[in-house]
């Protein structure tokens, strides 16, 4: 039997089936959304997930760009995890980190480093804040934005119809439209986990540095994906702290075997001794210091003598 003539007897479009025919001569149909379906369903089953990267950047090193890789190549590769984004958020000068130049600067220069990239990229909303926002809320803001952006997209997924369909092919696609709006089993918006070094689980034991109940929610609620470093060892400490054993479950500890030290503090400092620091920072970026002369003696004496924001709030707060 022809291709036109099974067209002709069932009324669906050619570009919507798929033919198969067994020894015997008999037909089967496959219409392309039970194909897709099928091909899909695998990644249907893993979570996917947006890294949230968040720090001074200041500035952006080839190390940053390296963490994202490592941990999307590492829970990829866990079978259960699907990667889809990457974000790299900035911290607002309310911070008042010892030499933090301003968020503008630092914002560009990220956004420098990552314009080839085809999944990571720069939030600002962090960087506008005019008070310093806790980790754990820029966590919560972009996972309330991913939920509110996934139920908005399912509500309002439109049905596009094709001239000449026929009316019982069109019935049935509404019916099936209906049965999935009924679907319970939607499908969820990505989870947001933390990225960072294994230095942020050591700043976990600074006294005041963080809440206690935010580090409990983040590890709890989120996760983290702590990529080692030279020098740190993330199991150690892991294994020192009650509430991070506890949740050890939801800490993924990505092992970086080719050894990379590249800090940001280091960068600042070689540009202070007018010393090269090219293939430690991308081009761009290199190219964008040196044009604003973001890094000096003075620059580094920036917010000298000022309270770390975050120490400056949990210290009076622990005191009330």
């Amino acid at each position: 039997m022809g291709q036109a003539a099974i067209k002709h007897i069932t009324g669906i479009p050619e570009s919507t089936q798929a033919i198969s025919t067994d020894n015997k001569g008999s037909v089967t149909l496959f219409h392309l959304d039970q194909q897709l379906q099928v091909l899909t369903m695998e990644n249907s089953e893993k979570t996917e997930v947006v890294l949230l990267a968040c720090g001074s950047f200041n500035p952006i090193t080839n190390m940053h760009l390296r963490l994202f890789e490592l941990a999307k190549d590492y829970l990829n590769g866990t079978g259960r995890y699907r990667v889809v984004k990457g974000i790299i958020s900035p911290v607002g000068d309310a911070y008042k980190k010892k030499g933090l130049i301003p968020a503008h600067h630092r914002v560009i220069m990220a956004e420098l480093a990552t314009k080839n990239s085809k999944w990571v990229e720069v939030d600002t909303w962090e960087s506008l804040q005019k008070e310093w926002k806790e980790t754990l809320k820029v966590l919560r803001h972009h996972q309330e934005k991913l939920e509110a952006r996934n139920c908005g997209h399912q509500q309002n997924s439109p049905t596009l119809e094709r001239p000449g369909r026929k009316r019982k092919w069109t019935e049935q696609k509404q019916d099936s439209n209906q049965k999935k709006s009924l679907d319970p089993k939607t499908k969820a918006a990505p989870k947001v986990k933390l990225l960072c070094g294994a230095d942020l689980l050591e700043s976990f034991a600074v006294p005041n540095l963080w809440k206690s109940e935010d580090i409990t929610q983040i590890v709890a609620d989120y996760g983290l994906i702590c990529v080692t470093r030279a020098g740190n060892d993330a199991q150690k400490f892991i294994y020192e702290s009650d509430v991070l054993w506890k949740h050890r479950s939801n800490i993924h500890v990505v092992n970086e075997w080719i050894t990379n030290d590249i800090s940001s503090t280091k960068i600042r400092r070689a540009l202070r001794r007018g010393q090269s620091i090219r293939y430690l920072v991308p081009d761009l970026v290199q190219e964008y210091i040196e044009n604003h002369n973001l890094y000096s003696s003075e620059s580094e004496d920036r917010n000298a003598g000022v309270i770390l924001a975050p120490l400056q709030r949990n210290t009076a707060e622990a005191k009330t």
